[in-house]
This record gives structure tokens, sequence and C-alpha cells, in this order.
């Protein structure tokens, strides 16, 4: 049974009209993570509610848009993030789709990459900014990120073309310290620092100072038809990554897992693997077993051409599937949707080479 959903509360702001049009209305989902966290009795930082959030920080009031917020039942770290989650998460935007112009997702930021490659896979035909951030300091500490990130998300939500009056990005997209990055292109690389995310592979499609500049010409267009959320995904799949030294026994015990459907292999470089007898043998009988095998880089800024190499010559063969310039957290997410549209084989290969929200280079 599908739960009920929390409805959102709207918060008094400064403004109903601009320039004698109505404000933008933009939704605050609150899940959790370290924007809202505060310190327990043991000195551990757990989640708090989003009604302790807007207490510190008042100048949520003064935003010149109609503001809601819609908390999760319960605030999650996000290491306990699950499918189940993104399910949820897409479907309270496809209820609550008419009544925003644009969405904010509180998120913690451990997972947030894969939350919103997820999102960006489950909203076909997204026409609204869906603009996921968190902070790498609670709100209550002196030196928090959390304002200017929570802000400046809200200001993107909001933000129309000033020669189009459209909305400016039609995407799932992380916002964090002073760049907008799509979705799934997004990964995680500081834990000590403010600027935690990067994409290597696809340029920021904006950048916040003084103004927010946007780079319309790498946001995606708006689509032709209307929203469809989606709200099936596969999650009897797994990441191995390959190690100098990694032995038969540990391949053989991931890739023979019961029912599994499909994994990721992260490789080598430009997508390299061993070309041990038993490695090859193992994904031969992998693919005969119908497990879908999607080949990505372990570099951060790289590429996966199978057959540049004489260590990659043998994939296309063995039935392993090229990733291009996907991140590993894309290519899993991607993997649970395409699997959980239970499309025939040659079908499911096709859509996993194919760029579907603009999460690979297709060259």
């Amino acid at each position: 049974m599908p739960v009920n959903l929390p409805q959102p509360t709207s918060i008094q702001t400064s403004e109903a009209e601009i320039g004698g049009r109505p404000a933008a209305s933009v939704l605050v989902i609150y899940t959790g993570g370290t924007v809202g966290m505060e310190f327990n009795r043991r000195g551990e930082l757990v989640p708090m509610k989003f009604e302790q959030i807007r207490r510190k920080m008042p100048e949520l009031r003064q935003l010149p848009m109609n503001l809601a917020v819609l908390s999760l039942p319960e605030a999650i770290d996000s290491s306990n993030v699950v499918p189940a989650d993104w399910l949820l998460l897409a479907r309270i935007i496809g209820e609550n789709y008419a009544r925003y112009d644009g969405f904010v997702v509180l998120h913690g930021t451990d997972t947030m990459a894969y939350s919103a490659a997820a999102l960006s896979y489950l909203l076909e035909n997204l026409g609204k900014p869906v603009i996921f951030t968190g902070a790498q300091v609670p709100v209550g500490r002196i030196r928090t990120d959390a304002r200017r990130n929570l802000i400046t998300a809200l200001d993107i939500a909001a933000a129309r073309h000033p020669v189009a009056r459209t909305v400016r990005v039609p995407e799932v997209c992380v916002f964090f310290n002073d760049l907008l990055i799509r979705g799934n292109r997004a990964k995680k690389v500081e834990s000590q620092q403010y600027n935690a995310f990067r994409s290597e592979n696809y340029p920021p499609l904006a950048r916040a100072g003084i103004e927010v500049a946007f780079d319309d010409k790498h946001i995606l267009l708006l689509p032709g038809g209307p929203l469809r959320v989606h709200q099936q995904l596969e999650d009897r799949v797994i990441i191995l990554k390959l190690f100098p030294g990694i032995t038969e026994r540990v391949v053989r015990a991931m890739l023979e897992i019961d029912d599994l459907r499909g994994g990721v292999l992260e490789t080598y470089g430009s997508g390299n693997a061993p070309t041990a007898p038993w490695f090859l043998t193992c994904l031969r009988e992998a693919h005969e077993r119908g497990l879908f095998l999607l080949n990505v880089s372990q570099c951060e800024e790289g590429r996966v051409i199978q057959g540049q190499y004489e260590t990659s010559a043998h994939f296309t063969d063995l039935g392993i599937i090229g990733g291009a310039d996907i991140t590993t957290e894309a290519a899993i997410t991607k993997l649970m949707f395409v699997l959980g549209l239970r499309k025939t084989a040659a079908e499911t290969a096709h859509l996993l080479t194919y760029d579907l929200r603009g999460e690979i280079t297709l060259v």
C-alpha cells in the first residue's frame, strides 16, 4: 500500500506579486541531512525537524516568492537513503507538480548525487526545476553554508528566462557552494570543504556570484510532452570495482548472487580490465545468464572507449555495455531505472547506451 503523503505548509513571504505578475511558488521538500542536524546528548549529529530550521533562518520570510514546505514523515540521514525514498520523492513532486513553479529538495550530501540522478530518470519530461541542495555544516552553526545554499537554490528554482519568460532550468540539478550542476552529472568530491560537488565531464549550468549566471546553452530544453512519474526501480544490482589482485572467488561471489539482474563494472582508464581467462569466462557466463553489465571508468574525468586497448577489446563480444562518460552514481541508478521498465533484452541494452536525461555525452 502506498503511504499517504504529507501536505505542504505555506510560509508567509514578503511579496505575492513581482512586477505586476504573481510571484513564483516553490515547494521545499525536506528529507533531512547535515543542513538540518543538531547534536544529541552523546555529541552525535542527528536530524531535526524543518520547523527548527525555519526558526534559525528568519530570512526565508523575506523571499520574494510564495514558499511552502513538505517534510518527510521522518527526517533521514542520507546514508540511510534507499530506492523507496527516491520513488516517494518522485511521487511527491508528481502530485504537487501543477501547484508549484519549482522544487527544492533538502538532502544529505553523502548520497545526494545518487538521489539527484535517480530523480532525473524517474521524472520523465520534467519541465520545472528540481534543485537538490544541503550543507556541509548544520544551519545552527556560526560558519554554516546552509543559508547561502538554500537561499540560492530557492532563487534558481523560481528563476525564469528574462526574454522567453519560461522556466530557466527544467532539470533535476544539484546546487552547492557556487555551482549548479546537472543532477546526473554530479559527484561528491569533498567532505571537509564547502565545494563538495563537481561535474567533471559536463560544464556547470550556472555559477552563483553576486548574481546567478546561467549557461543556457548547456541547459536541457523544455520537454515536448507532459510529466510522467515512474514508480518502479530494480534494486537487484551491484557495483563491482576492479583492483589489481582481485580474485576469481570475489568476482564469482558477486556476479553469481541469486536473482541478480545487472551491475556496474568499474574498470581502469578508458574501460580496461584484466584479460585473464578466468575473468573473461566470468563475464561471458554472466552475460549468458542474462545479466546486464555497464562498463564505467574509475577515472573522475574518464570515458569508456571499448576496444581502444587490447584489455577492453573483448568486452563488446562478451555483451558488456560501454558507459561512455557516465558517473558511477548515474550509472547504477540508470541501471535500476532501465531494468525496472521490464523491457526486452535488446531494448534494455539499447536504453543503457542511450542518453536518456543528459547523463552521457554521445560522440
